[in-house]
């Protein structure tokens, strides 16, 4: 079986996948209105992003209703967003550790964040994380 690549998405078009994430499944007008009021985009605006989304594979149809169609997701929210942490990575040079240090100095990152990231790493069998030498 083929792998399918996770696909590039926009930040308007994580918007929309996020509503849609939400609801499970959807038709054009169930997902805009799933959006923030104070920012919501006219309904042929939102259209237009759930075809481009249909068009790289990120939804599909699931059925028709009268002339309405229902859209589902085709991805997962962890895959787009391992695409987008992914895709960070690469820019910072493939180490963790700017990200790591930005959300620690920004209070994004806490201690009980890094004792989970600690147990995830336990349960998938990784390398035992370095230790520094202490003077």
């Amino acid at each position: 079986m083929r792998r399918r690549r996770a696909v590039r998405l926009t930040r308007f078009e994580l918007e929309i996948m996020n509503a849609l994430w939400g609801l499970g499944g959807g038709s054009v007008r169930e997902i805009q209105e799933a959006l923030p009021e104070r920012r919501r985009p006219a309904y042929t605006t939102v259209q237009t992003i759930v075809r481009r989304l249909e068009e790289k594979g990120a939804v599909r149809v699931v059925k028709k209703v009268g002339n309405a169609h229902v859209f589902a997701p085709a991805v997962t929210r962890e895959a787009a967003h391992g695409r987008l942490v992914d895709e960070l990575l690469l820019i910072l040079g493939g180490s963790a550790r700017p990200l790591m240090a930005h959300l620690a100095d920004s209070g994004k990152l806490s201690l009980e964040d890094v004792r989970e990231l600690e147990n995830m790493l336990a349960e998938r069998g990784g390398p035992p994380a370095r230790r520094r030498k202490e003077s």
